[in-house]
């Protein structure tokens, strides 16, 4: 089904890479102690993996306002010891031998982002790339991806594509700017509390060779 496809985008976080448990947890009690509110783990692993689809939602659903919280988080987040505790998934590796453009669209901010690309060796498999921000929206509104799209010139002239990610707004994104959507499920259905659907379901990336 790879070549299928004219160009590929994907997510990064949870879907190329991950982080070790012990960062998240550590960033989760710092970011609490600014907060005066302690995250079990469950909900540091529900906001950190985006379990149940918008994290601003799940913040105010828990008392917390969204725009303290993620001041909070940056500033708790060091870029290189991010970087250093982030490992890339064995079965992402297929994207390096893509001969198709290939774009990264994340909700991971640039700060964090460049570093750990450089780590994990993968700066050189994107094309284009996009860190969402206020100003260019975020997943799953399609602003992003068809921004990466544009960068990419495979804009609104029949070039086929699809999109890759862990989360039902890497889905939504795709399905709304009218991509293919595969979902790699890291985490699993039971951990998540529900299934997402996409065009494509898969638990790694080697199971693509075996679609059709």
């Amino acid at each position: 089904m790879v070549s299928e496809y004219d160009f590929w985008l994907l997510d990064l976080d949870g879907t190329l890479v991950d982080v070790e448990w012990s960062y998240t947890r550590e960033v989760f009690d710092r970011v609490g102690d600014r907060l005066g509110y302690e995250f079990s783990d469950r909900e540091a692993d529900i906001l950190w993996n985006g379990l149940t689809g918008s994290r601003d939602r799940q913040l105010r659903e828990w008392g917390l306002e969204p725009g303290e919280f993620w001041e909070a988080f940056h500033a708790e987040e060091d870029p290189l010891v991010r970087a250093e505790q982030t490992y890339l998934h064995e079965d992402a590796a297929f994207v390096a031998d893509l001969e198709k453009p290939v774009g990264l669209v994340t909700h991971c901010q640039e700060f964090l982002c460049e570093p750990v690309l450089d780590h994990v060796g993968i700066r050189d498999w994107f094309d284009a790339r996009l860190c969402c921000t206020e100003e260019t929206g975020w997943k799953p509104d399609p602003e992003p991806v068809q921004s990466v799209m544009a960068d990419l010139g495979v804009g609104n002239n029949g070039h086929r594509g699809v999109l890759a990610g862990d989360g039902a707004n890497d889905v939504g994104a795709a399905w709304n700017a009218g991509l293919d959507a595969i979902h790699v499920e890291r985490v699993g259905h039971d951990r998540r509390g529900r299934c997402v659907l996409g065009d494509y379901r898969v638990r790694t990336f080697d199971e693509l060779d075996g679609l059709r």
